[in-house]
């Protein structure tokens, strides 16, 4: 996000942009993430954002971003129902998301599966790859990058917080007090498996696991049955038994697979799933509180940031997501938190 930021007030003609990192460039949440890339959300304002951003990507292209789809399986009447409402909301927004027979997909099993919704333009990327190539960019246009660099140290005139879950911490900082906690969400690796190319990534509507390929390896996760909340990056391996199964019975050519890589990572989420974008104070935007969406979002967020620090009209409407909105109690919940 905050790569995304700086690439774009630098194409907008910004001057003395510093990206800041306490680590390094990807050393986060970032270095974690599944590295989906969907237009197929509960709200509008979530699918706006995607739809702006799905066009960066498409741009990027291959190896940084594979066109392959995000297939979504309903296995009961009422995961179904939710199914069809959701793509109707996304079709009326104009996302190509499209009912199938998810047999097109070989190895799939699917005797269980009572529909299935498609959208051919969502995919799958390398989040590490596409930071360090904006971070490219930016470089190119003049920004200064400093990594193992507190923000909170940098005698700046702007400061934007973009730092995921530790975004409150750096908010502390500057008197401004963000609702965002720390999510422990874990990932696992597969063996090595013959894999098609063009192979999706697979979600049960119900349960929200979900796989992707990655290499000549399968990525999966899901939500753990009882959420993990703090800074403790640690993988629970009870869970793993479990996943496996479900790997192995949604999609035969892992049968014999095991895993052999696991990690965890953290979500910075807010009340209600959405992000705060905006000024939060004189001189101090924020743009975390994503919720698990913000390496996917990124590109659209990155360009509406920049405009509006620059005085400009956004071309997306942020006013769903300012900081405000949590006195008054409003409340728009993205459901599909995967």
């Amino acid at each position: 996000m905050g790569a995304s930021i700086a690439f774009q007030l630098a194409s907008l003609g910004a001057r003395d942009v510093v990206l800041a990192d306490r680590r390094g460039i990807a050393a986060g949440a970032t270095s974690k993430a599944m590295g989906g890339v969907r237009q197929q959300f509960s709200t509008a304002a979530e699918v706006r954002l995607a739809q702006a951003s799905i066009r960066f990507f498409e741009e990027l292209g291959s190896p940084l971003f594979e066109q392959v789809g995000y297939l979504f399986l309903a296995t009961t009447e009422a995961g179904l129902a939710e199914l069809e409402e959701r793509r109707e909301l996304q079709a009326e927004l104009g996302v190509p998301a499209e009912r199938v027979d998810p047999s097109f997909v070989d190895g799939l099993r699917t005797d269980d599966v009572l529909g299935a919704v498609n959208c051919a333009t969502d995919g799958v990327a390398d989040p590490p790859a596409v930071t360090r190539e904006l971070v490219r960019r930016a470089l190119k246009l003049g920004i200064e990058v400093r990594e193992g660099t507190d923000a909170a140290t940098i005698d700046a005139d702007v400061l934007v917080i973009a730092c995921g879950p530790w975004s409150a911490e750096l908010a502390a900082t500057r008197g401004v007090e963000l609702p965002i906690r720390p999510l422990c969400r874990q990932l696992l690796e597969t063996s090595e498996l013959g894999l098609p190319d063009d192979l999706p990534m697979v979600l049960e509507a119900e349960t929200g696991f979900h796989f992707r390929r990655r290499g000549d390896r399968l990525v999966l996760a899901m939500t753990d049955p009882e959420p993990r909340w703090g800074f403790d990056e640690v993988v629970d391996e009870s869970l793993i038994p479990d996943r496996l199964e479900r790997l192995q019975h949604r999609y035969g050519p892992a049968a014999e697979t095991r895993i052999e890589r696991s990690w965890a990572g953290l979500y910075d989420m807010t009340p209600d799933a959405h992000p705060i974008l905006g000024e939060v104070a004189d001189g101090v935007y924020a743009a975390c509180g994503f919720s698990g969406h913000g390496f996917m979002q990124s590109p659209a967020v990155g360009r509406a940031l920049a405009e509006e620090i620059l005085g400009e009209t956004p071309g997306l409407d942020l006013s769903p997501y300012r900081l405000e909105r949590f006195e008054s109690c409003a409340s728009f919940p993205e459901e599909l938190v995967l």
